[in-house]
């Protein structure tokens, strides 16, 4: 027997009804990701899909993490659905990433490179950015510290920091990417990041993190252990 349709149910049990009428936080999670699917597919109404994809993944952060090829393994789930559901993540990862006067907030190395990722992506040579914030972590501005392939003689403190003293950040982050894919920190990275961090204690900058950006994946150098 075929799905009741949303539009058959009584008005006060519809999720879109009840989102307006009570507030986005008396739904549920299946309710919600109804709302952002909006319709069915031939065999389930739209609640279906949404709990199909709650059972395929257990969580939303599971949800979140799944490839395009994940997602469209699940009957029902095209690539209209697809590009709503990370439309709808993407959104939510930004807006909590932002502080209340707009300005991006880092508290986390995925929070950096979520950020930087799309704009890395493909490119053929490294570069090397510092990530300039103030005492609540908020982006004060970004500066290009080198372009090219990365080298412990390239990477020059005096360089590095020039930006954060002048704008008198707090702390610092360094961002880079390896065009090969692979985020696997080089001996020269941990190198450059050791070299990069004593400079910063004697300045009173604080570097926060190192963050290495791949294709698809990161390593972040505080995690490691380096910072």
């Amino acid at each position: 027997m075929p799905e009741q349709k949303i539009k058959d149910w009584p008005e006060n049990e519809r999720p879109r009804e009840r989102l307006i009428k009570y507030g986005a936080e008396s739904l549920s999670d299946a309710q919600l990701l109804a709302i952002i699917l909006r319709t069915g597919s031939g065999e389930k109404g739209v609640l279906g899909l949404s709990m199909s994809l709650l059972d395929a993944f257990k969580t939303l952060r599971n949800i979140d993490a799944a490839s395009i090829s994940e997602l469209s393994s699940i009957k029902g789930i095209g690539t209209a659905k697809i590009a709503q559901i990370k439309a709808a993540f993407e959104l939510g990862k930004r807006l909590m990433g932002e502080s209340s006067d707009g300005k991006p907030v880092f508290s986390s190395s995925y929070s950096i490179y979520s950020y930087f990722a799309p704009r890395f992506k493909n490119l053929k040579k490294e570069f090397f950015i510092g990530v300039l914030l103030d005492a609540k972590n908020r982006l004060i501005r970004e500066c290009k510290v080198s372009e090219g392939t990365l080298t412990n003689s390239l990477i020059h403190p005096r360089e590095a920091f020039k930006e954060a003293v002048k704008e008198s950040a707090a702390s610092v982050i360094f961002v880079h990417n390896h065009p090969s894919g692979d985020p696997t920190p080089s001996r020269d990275d941990i190198t450059i990041t050791e070299r990069l961090k004593s400079a910063g204690d004697i300045i009173g900058i604080s570097v926060l993190d190192h963050v290495i950006i791949g294709d698809g994946k990161y390593v972040s150098l505080k995690e490691k252990g380096v910072l």
